[in-house]
């Protein structure tokens, strides 16, 4: 055979460089090259991502995932005047529900933040809080737990009754709906 002959061989696939928190599970890989990090707009979609963030708080972020159409179906879709109307009958069928986190304070915070979120103009209030000049990570040791930025955040939520939203939430909820950039310097998402 001469040289342009030859068969096309397909190349080998190319394995993506991701960030460092990225498992193998194929439910984190989805998440973080389709997600995280992707600007979020919209009250209820944003509100969405605030409470997810907040029933995080002391568990690992998988749980959180695997249990996310679960938190959709319980919250109404996270419909922000829906959970804002839920009572203590809601409270007690939340309590049952195996398919979400079964915390009393959560969810009884998940209904107070709705009930801030009303009117506010919540995509733009945490908007406003954009860090699009942040610093590029190179390691996962770069990155912070929270920030004067996430700190400012964390304060404006609880002056309108948020709770469960302190600089460490606020600061994984701005990067996880992309008000900071905080994948590795080489993730092939940030190149993206």
């Amino acid at each position: 055979m001469t040289e342009t002959s030859r068969p096309l061989v397909p190349a080998a696939p190319v394995e993506l460089v991701r960030c460092g928190w990225v498992s193998a599970a194929p439910d984190y890989i989805a998440y973080h090259d389709e997600e995280w990090g992707r600007p979020v707009t919209g009250d209820d979609r944003v509100f969405e991502r605030i409470t997810l963030e907040a029933f995080q708080s002391g568990l690992s972020w998988i749980t959180i995932l695997r249990k996310r159409e679960n938190f959709r179906a319980a919250f109404e879709g996270f419909s922000i005047p829906a959970v804002a109307a839920f009572g203590e009958q809601d409270v007690e069928r939340l309590l049952a529900d195996a398919g979400i986190v079964r915390n009393r304070a959560k969810i009884e915070a998940t209904i107070a933040n709705a009930r801030a979120a009303l009117g506010i103009g919540l995509s733009d209030l945490v908007w406003s809080h954009a860090d699009p000049g942040s610093p590029v990570p190179k390691t996962p040791a770069d990155l912070p737990a929270q920030t004067p930025g996430s700190k400012a955040l964390a304060k404006e939520l609880k002056s309108h009754g948020f709770r469960f939203v302190g600089p460490t939430t606020a600061y994984a909820l701005m990067q996880a709906i992309g008000l900071v950039n905080d994948h590795l310097a080489d993730c092939w998402t940030r190149r993206a």
